[in-house]
């Protein structure tokens, strides 16, 4: 019999010590609440630049970051931002205006978390987030009703701000008319002489919160002319372009408001493969300003959108969030304007 001898097991390695503020305050040569008071951007005491350096100097060699529910529990609220991601496609535009939003309420100190609640609608999304404790909600398009409201202020929510065509009660709203847009586009189109104006409409689902409205628009600003509007259902594919394209002879438009430049240069391009010219046989407008839709030739005729600034929402946030008691706030945000190019 083989005896194997009884070996002592290598001790499990010492876990690294979690730096502190008290290590941060010793390392740089001040008070800890000097460390606080410059980690946190607390504004409402001076501190000298030089020694806010060697505090975040101190920080970094250690590797000292602050903790999060500590730092709550002392202001009586989280600092997290909740921004539920759009359970829709969105384009560089909105995607340009998030990344502009995020940095500007981290300057203000949140932290900005997005949330992918993929499947959950109104009530039970808003409960979802409620979960997280969120100091403000910021919601796109029309995902939560008063009752959703309700469930995260009292949940600790100070600020739910909504984005999209009308107000919830009991949230702050940033109202955006994508029917502008639309008007827009087709006041163009019967200003240069176009009176059979094609109208795509994305297939896509949860795009109709914006292609409605923009549909509705053109048809506004065609109401009591002798042109007409003709709805152009299109998925965003090539073979779909294309199969619309080998079609458009039969259609008798002259005209096309494309929904979004992204349609626009997708169709745009499948009719010219067709050989139907731009803008002799149908002039094209698209929408968002694009800077691919600037390379194109011809170059594509748009509306210009002006979302709000990142800095001015993240404000309003930081307003709401302290003085949690206020009146809602609501204000139209979105702008519309024609820029015409060759393609019309």
């Amino acid at each position: 019999m083989v005896q194997i001898p009884n070996t002592p097991s290598s001790p499990a390695p010492a876990p690294h010590s979690v730096p502190t503020s008290a290590d941060v305050a010793r390392l740089a040569g001040v008070s800890r609440a000097t460390v606080s008071y410059v980690l946190n951007n607390t504004s409402a005491v001076r501190i000298s630049e030089p020694t806010r350096r060697r505090v975040h100097e101190a920080a970094q060699e250690l590797g000292y970051v602050p903790h999060a529910a500590a730092r709550s529990l002392r202001a009586g609220h989280s600092r997290m931002v909740l921004m539920p991601a759009p359970a829709i496609p969105v384009g560089p535009l909105y995607s340009r205006f998030l990344g502009e939003l995020q940095s500007a309420l981290g300057r203000l100190d949140y932290t900005v978390v997005q949330y992918g609640s993929v499947g959950l609608r109104g009530d039970e999304a808003a409960r979802a987030w409620a979960e997280l404790r969120p100091v403000a909600v910021l919601v796109p398009g029309g995902d939560i009703g008063p009752r959703g409201v309700s469930v995260l202020q009292r949940a600790g929510a100070r600020a739910v701000v909504t984005l999209g065509p009308e107000r919830v009660d009991g949230a702050h709203a940033l109202l955006t008319d994508h029917s502008a847009v639309g008007h827009r586009a087709g006041a163009h189109l019967y200003a240069r002489g176009r009176r059979r104006v094609g109208v795509v409409v994305p297939e896509e689902p949860g795009l109709e919160v914006f292609s409605k409205p923009r549909l509705a628009g053109v048809r506004r600003a065609l109401h009591g002319t002798d042109a007409t509007a003709t709805v152009l259902p299109l998925a965003y594919s090539e073979r779909a372009a294309a199969e619309l394209a080998a079609r458009w002879g039969e259609s008798g438009l002259d005209a096309v408001f494309a929904y979004n430049d992204e349609y626009a240069m997708l169709l745009m391009r499948a009719l010219q493969d067709e050989g139907v010219r731009v803008p002799e046989d149908v002039a094209v407008v698209g929408a968002d300003d694009l800077m691919l839709g600037r390379l194109l030739r011809p170059r594509l005729s748009t509306v210009r959108i002006e979302l709000p600034s990142g800095r001015d929402l993240a404000e309003l946030v930081d307003r709401a969030v302290r003085d949690p008691g206020g009146e809602p706030e609501a204000r139209e945000v979105l702008g519309a304007s024609l820029v015409h190019r060759a393609s019309s």
